[in-house]
């Protein structure tokens, strides 16, 4: 298996994905881990409607997406995952699941979150996370849309926004 891309987007599958990130990831299977989205069949059925065309997609559970990965199901895929949280992506990480790089595009504005970019935000759970992922070796990179300067986190990047 080879994770070709992995995202954090607050709206997890729509039109800039589907028409941007999508063909640039050079995926054959989209896969969107959030357990709300996967329990709810409406939520469901209209992003697999709107799923990039010539590729698969999943939409499944955390537990789900680990217990696929730990049996090697996608082995033979390319697979672009998009999740709305780090934390999803640490306990991929922890399993080994290899995941190089981690973009985080657009995200909702917090409160008492912490801006990493013009269109991303972190709370301070979630700056540990992506601390945790820097120290498995998981590039963290900003980046809205293909067309934009990917820009680089650190972990001195992040120190300096935590709150104390």
């Amino acid at each position: 298996m080879s994770i070709v891309m992995a995202r954090i987007d607050n709206r997890l599958l729509h039109g800039i994905i589907v028409t941007q990130w999508a063909p640039t990831s050079g995926a054959n299977r989209v896969m969107v881990i959030d357990d709300k989205t996967a329990n709810d069949e409406i939520a469901k059925a209209s992003m697999k409607m709107a799923r990039p065309a010539g590729t698969a997609i999943s939409i499944i559970t955390e537990e789900k997406a680990l217990q696929n990965f730990s049996i090697g199901k996608y082995d033979a895929e390319k697979v672009f995952i998009i999740c709305k949280t780090p934390d999803i992506f640490v306990h991929l990480v922890e399993q080994g699941v290899n995941i190089q790089e981690l973009i985080i595009g657009g995200t909702l504005v917090k409160p008492d979150g912490i801006q990493l970019s013009q269109r991303a935000y972190a709370t301070q759970e979630e700056l540990q996370d992506y601390q945790k992922l820097l120290s498995q070796g998981v590039q963290l990179i900003t980046q809205f849309v293909p067309a934009n300067k990917p820009v680089k986190l650190t972990s001195a990047d992040l120190r300096d926004k935590e709150v104390n």
